[in-house]
């Protein structure tokens, strides 16, 4: 049953996955101008090397080939050139993917740690004060802007009491070698004489866009758990718990709590992938250097190669962490086996 349910996902990724670089590869067609320079991310390519680099590159033939040799320059990271700064896309991808991978990661883990014992809590105690503040709180952060709650933040938070930094991801007095790109990891994989002034001045830096970025989670997590919770202590298992005498708490840990946090994997996929495109914003506003800003400058100055390479990158990551998670929930519940 679970080989056959594994079989399902990896055909529905790769079909989910060849779907997307038919898109990518069509969008060659979509950007205005020439197509080879849409293709390599060259400028002003002399006449006697453009029938040269088009038999190279595939063009002179059928869309079918072309998008055969398409997927093949993707797998062996021939991404093309960025028009802007002339250097190979892949390599700025590389440089700008793990800000946003941390970002969101951090964004996450506090989402979870906020959103489920509050939910938790508010289900407890339902149509309680308690439970009617943590409801409120979660309505309207779900509501509000994403922007202007990360504008209102650095106005109180930076502007006006001076504590939090309003940009970047480490102060211009410290310099940390790069090695995996996640900047608390490399601070703490590396042997700077400053490297505890380094991380802490990153966590501080990390604060702002991670709380703006974690709250429209944390919302739907409250909420999700809350409602996940209730029904699960309507059922009539709780009941006959109940009846045979356990008390309360061993009703909520021992029979209620694990199966209301069930759906709770899967929903960490989900509130993933929002993160994911939340974070473009949020870089944008914090003038965070992740893939989010890069692809938003892309857009700006009409680098067609760097919006092919974010749209392929960024729809990638979120299918695989949808897939990843919707597994990992059919190896804790096998009741979504059959689904």
């Amino acid at each position: 049953m679970m080989l056959r349910y594994l079989a399902r996902r990896a055909f529905l990724l790769a079909f989910v996955l060849v779907a997307l670089t038919v898109f990518s590869f069509s969008l060659n067609f979509m950007f205005p101008g020439d197509l080879l320079t849409n293709v390599t991310g060259l400028r002003d390519i002399p006449s006697e090397q453009r029938q040269e680099l088009s038999q190279a590159m595939g063009l002179d033939h059928g869309y079918l080939r072309q998008y055969i040799d398409y997927t093949r320059r993707i797998v062996a990271g021939e991404w093309g050139l960025s028009f802007s700064s002339q250097q190979p896309v892949l390599a700025e991808v590389r440089t700008v993917l793990p800000a946003t991978i941390e970002l969101a990661s951090y964004a996450l883990i506090l989402s979870l740690i906020l959103g489920i014992p509050s939910g938790i809590i508010a289900a407890v105690r339902k149509e309680k004060w308690l439970d009617n503040a943590i409801s409120g709180f979660a309505l309207v952060g779900y509501s509000v802007p994403i922007f202007w709650w990360a504008l209102l933040l650095i106005m109180i938070f930076s502007l006006q009491l001076g504590w939090l930094p309003t940009s970047g991801r480490i102060g211009v007095l410290y310099e940390v070698p790069h090695h995996t790109g996640f900047m608390l990891l490399d601070i703490w994989l590396s042997d700077l004489p400053y490297k505890h002034a380094a991380f802490r001045d990153a966590l501080i830096h990390l604060t702002l866009p991670t709380l703006v970025l974690a709250t429209y989670p944390t919302t739907v997590m409250m909420r999700f758990v809350r409602e996940s919770m209730l029904e699960v202590l309507d059922k009539n298992y709780i009941k006959t718990a109940r009846a045979k005498g356990l008390n309360r708490a061993q009703v909520l840990y021992k029979h209620g709590l694990r199966n209301a946090l069930l759906p709770v994997t899967r929903q960490i996929g989900l509130q993933f992938s929002t993160l994911i495109t939340l974070a473009m914003l949020t870089e944008v506003v914090f003038s965070w250097p992740g893939i989010g800003q890069w692809l938003i400058d892309g857009i700006y100055q009409r680098n067609f190669t760097a919006i092919q390479a974010g749209v392929l990158v960024i729809s990638t990551l979120v299918i695989v962490v949808n897939i990843s998670t919707e597994v990992l929930h059919t190896l804790f519940n096998p009741l979504a086996r059959k689904f």
